[in-house]
């Protein structure tokens, strides 16, 4: 039995039709429910940011995740594939008119990426003021809470809407296929063919 977390949303729906291919059956969870069991494998539906919790605790054998997710966590999992879906970017934003100056020793950031963010201004050698926000990240510039902010685009929309131009792509991010070190090893043969047979359908 592979157990699979998918993050809701799109990028189940993407792993699903590959899954599809791999058992040759239609996958669809019924209403609201969050576990789907079909031959040999239990599917189950959790948030994006739970994934790798539900899998490194052992609940799910493999899953797939947001690379944001992955290193925001600094998650010991086996990162098997990149399934190249689920694209976007982690960037460093901010208001049109304002220019950022990665030397001023007081930069204050805005982000829910708090790992990430450290990480990148670490490599600078730069100390920030990071603020821990959950959502409306865009909001903290405009109204002087902060000078930047770092948060996923995928177009970069949102940020012109709200006046925010992008500074600086700290990372590419993409949907990955994971798995608990312990499945691994225990269910390998299983695990490698399914991660052959993605790597021969991501592209299509």
């Amino acid at each position: 039995m592979i157990k699979v977390a998918l993050p809701k949303g799109r990028i189940a729906q993407q792993t699903l039709e590959i899954f599809e291919k791999y058992l040759n059956t239609k996958l669809v969870f019924e209403d609201r429910k969050l576990i789907l069991s079909y031959d040999n494998f239990t599917f189950m539906l959790v948030r994006n940011q739970d994934v790798p919790i539900y899998i490194q605790r052992g609940a799910a054998d493999i899953g797939v995740v947001g690379l944001d997710v992955l290193e925001e966590k600094e998650s010991p999992l086996v990162r098997l594939l990149d399934l190249e879906f689920g694209k976007c970017k982690i960037a460093i934003g901010s208001p049109k008119d304002y220019v950022l100056d990665f030397s001023n020793p007081h930069l204050k950031i805005a982000t829910k990426l708090e790992n990430i963010t450290k990480k990148f201004f670490n490599k600078k050698a730069l100390s920030v003021d990071i603020i821990k926000l959950y959502g409306s990240i865009e909001l903290a510039p405009l109204v002087g809470m902060a000078d930047a902010i770092v948060d996923l685009v995928e177009t970069g929309d949102t940020m012109k809407q709200n006046n925010l131009k992008i500074d600086a792509i700290i990372m590419e991010i993409s949907a990955y296929l994971v798995a608990n070190r312990n499945s691994f090893y225990e269910k390998k043969e299983e695990i490698l063919k399914l991660h052959e047979f993605f790597k021969n359908h991501i592209k299509e």
